[in-house]
């Protein structure tokens, strides 16, 4: 009933940008956190950039100053701006929302994933 669709991702060659979208959908009645994950093959999965429903911001080290998150409340969808992108940083970027239902509390979501491609 509830899904996180996610946009944006392709192949940029380093020092480019990409803008990645996620909206949500479906019988919502509140989102708390919103945030970007990414996975590469073998690894675990790692927190690139969490927002609150107030705007306060958390990065990776490896991101700060080159990526930006922020999020939309009315259109229930969260961005990532990642700028002078890195061989690096290429991966499978998530989204991921703790979003609550009516009559419910709140439960975790995850999108399905979009790939980032940053070539050297």
């Amino acid at each position: 009933q509830v899904q996180l669709v996610e946009s944006g991702g392709g192949l940029v060659q380093a020092g480019g940008s990409l803008r990645l979208s996620c909206a949500a959908s479906g019988s919502i009645f509140s989102i708390n956190d919103m945030g970007w994950y990414r996975q590469t093959p073998g690894k675990q999965r790692e927190l690139v950039a969490g927002i609150t429903s107030g705007g306060s911001t958390n990065y990776a080290d490896s991101v700060k100053g080159r990526f930006t998150i922020s999020r939309d409340n009315a259109k229930n969808t969260v961005y990532l701006l990642m700028n002078s992108l890195k061989p690096e940083d290429t991966a499978v970027y998530y989204c991921n929302a703790r979003i609550r239902q009516l009559h419910t509390g709140y439960y975790e979501y995850w999108g399905q994933g979009t790939q980032v491609t940053v070539s050297s």
